[in-house]
């Protein structure tokens, strides 16, 4: 970083990933600041600025040289598990400033010596206490995948049996009998059983009802009059369940029953070809189910309205994945055990590009990722009637 990249940063202020300090003396305090950005999405903290008035104080050579001392003492006693962090010193109009450099980090949660869990709330940070949050940032960093927590109130007697053996035909061409394996086993293969207990991924695709003990993972579709969100009359409204199977079937019929179908180029006593891509609905339909947040208590929402179709996901996109990342392919898959599950269940190929081929057959898609509002939207606009 140079001093006019500096003064354009502090030009803007603090926000959830800028932090200003006059000075720093404390450890433990300076320890939380680093808790919350690793916990979030990572940032810098710049030592030498007026967090009132953004004016460049600087820092004397025996602060730089006790600063250097106590951040890493900071990073490493301080914090659990000790984090990495990244310092440099820049020279602007004469006057020294220290920047601290902290990533989101891979190991989440952090905490601070005390055990306490910290996020960046705006300019600001707060304590984690809810199991909900815990939960989230595990799953955000490398010890816990969200589809593979057990279903406690779950046993084998909730599961489909004939849609498991079939999905395991399916995948090995082979029976697991002749593999020598028995049910029990199999699931233990395949991890829809572990440690003694149903997965949820396992639950959610071969599950006889899986909302009797997850209600909140359905779809919640709605297909209103008019363009807002608030209106109380509706063309159709309802729940969908099931699996992840039936989901997207009922999600896909749900779609065709209420989007236009036009004669383009067909017979005239064909059906004709939906409004919206069928191949981009689709692959944004497989999107929510496969990509959501399942540590959120939320349902999947379809709603169709006079000027638009939206999709909405719990969760925002993980482990800072941006939108346009997203678009060119860039995935970072949230749920590894579904998408396993899907490739031989659904009509879902597993390389990445559903985002991609959405785009290719429908390019006016717009995506909103609300890191605040933890949700990720999708927006079609439908054709203008004629």
């Amino acid at each position: 970083m140079n001093a006019i990249e500096l003064l354009e940063i502090i030009s803007t202020g603090e926000t959830s990933t800028v932090q200003f300090k006059l000075n720093v003396s404390n450890e433990h305090s300076i320890a939380q600041e680093m808790v919350a950005f690793a916990n979030s999405r990572g940032g810098k903290i710049i030592i030498g600025v007026d967090d009132k008035t953004w004016d460049i104080i600087g820092l004397t050579d025996d602060d730089l040289r006790r600063l250097s001392n106590l951040l890493v003492n900071a990073a490493n006693e301080h914090i659990k598990p000790p984090l990495f962090i990244d310092t440099e010193t820049i020279i602007s109009d004469g006057k020294k400033v220290m920047i601290i450099e902290i990533i989101e980090g891979n190991d989440k949660p952090y905490k601070d010596k005390d055990g306490v869990i910290l996020l960046k709330n705006g300019a600001n940070k707060r304590k984690v206490t809810s199991n909900e949050e815990i939960l989230r940032l595990l799953s955000n960093g490398k010890n816990l995948f969200p589809d593979e927590l057990p279903v406690s109130q779950a046993t084998i007697e909730d599961l489909n049996k004939d849609k498991f053996d079939e999905y395991f035909l399916r995948e090995f061409k082979v029976e697991y009998k002749n593999l020598g394996l028995n049910y029990e086993e199999a699931l233990k293969a395949k991890r829809v059983l572990k440690n003694g207990k149903i997965t949820l991924a396992g639950f959610l695709f071969f599950g006889k009802k899986p909302q009797d003990i997850k209600p909140a993972f359905c779809i919640k579709a709605v297909a209103f009059y008019g363009n807002s969100i608030g209106g109380t009359e509706y063309r159709d409204s309802r729940d969908l369940t099931g699996t992840i199977s039936d989901l997207h079937d009922e999600g896909m019929a749900f779609f065709k029953r209420n989007l236009l179908h036009t004669q383009q180029g067909q017979n005239f006593n064909s059906q004709g070809i939906l409004e919206i891509s069928q191949i981009a609905l689709q692959e944004l339909l497989e999107n929510a189910l496969l990509h959501r947040d399942y540590i959120k208590n939320a349902p999947i929402r379809l709603m169709i309205f006079d000027d638009r179709v939206e999709i909405v996901s719990p969760g925002s996109l993980p482990n800072s994945l941006t939108v346009e990342e997203l678009k060119y392919g860039n995935p970072i898959v949230r749920n590894n055990l579904m998408v396993s599950y899907a490739v031989h269940t659904l009509p879902y190929r597993g390389l990445g590009s559903g985002i991609k081929r959405a785009l290719e057959e429908q390019p006016n898609i717009e995506f909103i990722n609300q890191i605040e509002g933890e949700q990720f939207i999708v927006k079609i606009p439908r054709p203008e009637k004629k």
